[in-house]
């Protein structure tokens, strides 16, 4: 997903629905955590991982006064290593350690909230009357701004135009994303505000969609939707507060206690240091600096940055974009598209380009990920990654490529070779059901989404969803890699059952290995003494009840550092 730091239009209190679930936007001083001491919980249904990836069992966890574990067991061990312990009792709920996101945008999601939403539009028409209840009802808005179309839902075999949007709201710009973050459709008075004309060349790495005549029709996908983006007046930094407390908010809601943020500038990295230092950050951040121009000069000046204020926060990735996405036609394909053949999407740089900007970060010493959907994306990428890693004998920066959607079948193997990580999201292979096939036709599927191809090598799989392209429920996501079915139930069977994880697979790259993904696994992602107290209670356990409940989980209770930041 492609960011921008900050879009207009503040964030508002109260609650939101986001892809079917609701989160709760609490103000963080409503997140009041209990006085620490040394803690123990006791009678719970526990499961963790240990380093060695075996699933162990526990109904007691003591924690110091400081968030740390002392003991895992049993209630008898975890009282004698705490004799002054304060006790809860978990009342046999499940216990899990604090799951974590390896790739999501923090304030997109927390911004979702004040703008249109477009997730559930069933239609093109649903879309615009959104479109136009929202500008009525906000008619100091000098921007109509929202998130979530997909016109693959709607059945077009056509992307919408800003003639459909003018019909509606022609006085006031409109800019709205689509669901992946890498197609924005506007109305013409956006297209006029930011200069685009019949005349307006395509980008690098852009493209300007056209009617028959060559006019703008009103969808601009990757490098072409900074063209409208700059002239979108930038948020205050008190709305840029709101969207960042909606968004802990609702992450604290769904038990993430970690999450990586795909690209930050340096006003998002100050405010996330002001949280951390005022014990306000409720989630911990693994931040990636958005590509490595001025951001990154200003960020890099002291080096990478690992750790700060107890493991709150990190600064040490750089996020990088090789291509698009598959439901825009903007991954880049090493053959034309099955439904397009007059296409093979888009690759961002050449070679050189992508090189220098790789070589860069990691000359500073920066862990690299790069965004990568299609099969050629994904090649350039790996190309680098073999040229460089061996010249700056960085490896064990664990470089990642975020996404690896697409790859050709010959690639597999070169992710173990090289030690790359694939940094993947369940539900989008769940979400894409409905076109990807149709994108890369009946052969290249069978290395699209290829979770269990991977993991048969010895590859650790860093779990995500990509938030707020999907949603940031990790049970959706553990309920999509062990199924491979979406919400619904669809298809029956799954979609490629053979490439579906088992429960503790699933678990481990939602735990264990997306923590490894930022160097933090000597504290992070399991429930071991010397680590974080960072865990949560659910309602149901995902060992025993029917893999089509997962995603239905409710958490509880959410805990970071030994401190409760959610209960429901």
């Amino acid at each position: 997903m492609r960011t921008r730091f900050f879009p207009s239009a503040p964030a508002a209190a109260g609650s939101f629905t986001f892809t079917g679930l609701a989160f709760t936007a609490l103000a963080l001083s409503g997140l009041t955590p209990l006085a620490q001491a040394d803690t123990i919980i006791d009678h719970a249904n526990g499961y963790t991982l240990t380093a060695d990836g075996t699933l162990l069992r526990f109904t007691s966890l003591g924690f110091d006064d400081l968030g740390k574990i002392v003991a895992v067991g049993s209630e008898r061990d975890t009282a004698a290593r705490l004799p002054k312990a304060e006790h809860i009792d978990a009342q046999g709920k499940t216990l899990l350690p604090g799951l974590i996101d390896a790739h999501g945008h923090v304030f997109e999601l927390g911004e979702i909230a004040s703008g249109v939403e477009l997730f559930s539009a069933t239609s093109v028409g649903g879309a615009v009357r959104s479109v136009a209840e929202f500008a009525r009802a906000h008619p100091r808005r000098a921007w109509v701004i929202g998130h979530g179309w997909n016109q693959e839902n709607w059945k077009l075999g056509r992307f919408p135009t800003a003639a459909e949007l003018d019909a509606q709201v022609n006085e006031r710009p409109v800019l709205l994303h689509r669901v992946d973050g890498h197609a924005i459709w506007v109305n013409t008075k956006a297209l006029e505000m930011a200069g685009i004309s019949r005349d307006t060349p395509d980008p690098k790495g852009g493209k300007i969609e056209r009617d028959a005549s060559g006019r703008p029709s009103g969808v601009l996908v990757d490098a072409a939707m900074e063209l409208v983006e700059k002239v979108v007046p930038l948020a205050t930094p008190a709305e840029a507060r709101g969207m960042l407390d909606n968004a802990l908010a609702a992450l604290s809601r769904v038990g993430l206690t970690s999450v990586h943020d795909a690209g930050v500038k340096v006003a998002q990295d100050d405010l996330y240091r002001d949280y951390a230092d005022h014990g306000k950050l409720t989630t911990r951040v693994y931040a990636m600096i958005g590509d490595t121009g001025a951001d990154f000069d200003e960020l890099s000046k002291d080096g990478p940055l690992p750790s700060y204020a107890n493991d709150v926060y990190a600064l040490a990735a750089v996020k990088l974009y090789s291509d698009g996405a598959l439901g825009s036609r903007g991954a880049a394909l090493l053959a034309p598209y099955s439904d397009l053949p007059s296409s093979r999407g888009l690759l961002f740089y050449p070679p050189a380009e992508i090189l220098a900007k790789m070589s860069k970060a990691m000359k500073a010493g920066y862990q690299v990920n790069v965004h990568a959907i299609g099969d050629a994306g994904n090649r350039q990428i790996l190309d680098a990654y073999a040229q460089l890693i061996p010249q700056y004998q960085n490896g064990g920066l664990r470089h990642r490529i975020e996404h690896a959607q697409v790859v050709a079948p010959e690639d597999m193997s070169r992710f173990k070779t090289l030690g790359v990580i694939p940094s993947m999201q369940p539900t989008h292979a769940t979400s894409d059901q409905n076109m990807a096939e149709q994108r890369v036709g009946h052969e290249r599927i069978k290395g699209a989404y290829a979770w269990r191809t991977f993991l048969d090598q010895g590859l650790r799989i860093a779990c995500g969803s990509d938030f707020p392209v999907e949603s940031p429920n990790p049970f959706e996501g553990l309920h999509a890699a062990v199924t491979r079915q979406n919400n619904a139930g669809q298809p029956a069977g799954g979609w490629y059952k053979n490439q579906a994880m088992t429960l503790t697979e699933a678990l481990r790259c939602f735990t264990l290995d997306a923590a490894y993904a930022a160097h933090q696994e000597n504290v992070l992602g399991s429930l071991e003494p010397g680590k974080w107290a960072d865990f949560i209670l659910i309602d149901r356990d995902l060992f025993k009840v029917p893999p089509e409940q997962i995603g239905k989980t409710q958490v509880l209770q959410t805990w970071v550092g030994g401190k409760r930041v959610f209960k429901r």
